[in-house]
C-alpha cells in the first residue's frame, strides 16, 4: 500500500493531512509558505496518474529537505487505504 507525504515544519502542531486549514493558517502565519514553496518544485500534471502524481511529490518534498538549510522542513507521512 502506498503512502502519502506531506511537507511541514519542525514546530507546527498540526497534522496537515487531518487539520489541514489550522496546519495551513499556522504556516502561513510564520511566513514558511510551505504549500507554495512546493507548488514551485513539485511537477505534477493532469496526465500523470495518481500515483505518478504522488511520486513526484514525495520527490519534491525530499529535494526541499536536503536543501533545507535552516533545518525547518519535515516529511510525514500516512498510510493511504
Amino acid at each position: 500500500m502506498a503512502a502519502q507525504c506531506a511537507l511541514t515544519t519542525f514546530d507546527n502542531p498540526f497534522d496537515p493531512f487531518e487539520q489541514f486549514t489550522s496546519w495551513f493558517l499556522f504556516d502561513e502565519e510564520k511566513g514558511y509558505h510551505s504549500t507554495s514553496y512546493l507548488g514551485r518544485i513539485v511537477r505534477t500534471s493532469d496526465q500523470f496518474s495518481d500515483e505518478e502524481n504522488e511520486i513526484e511529490i514525495e520527490r519534491a518534498i525530499d529535494e526541499i529537505i536536503k536543501y533545507d538549510f535552516r533545518d525547518i522542513y519535515r516529511k510525514v507521512k500516512r498510510s493511504k487505504g
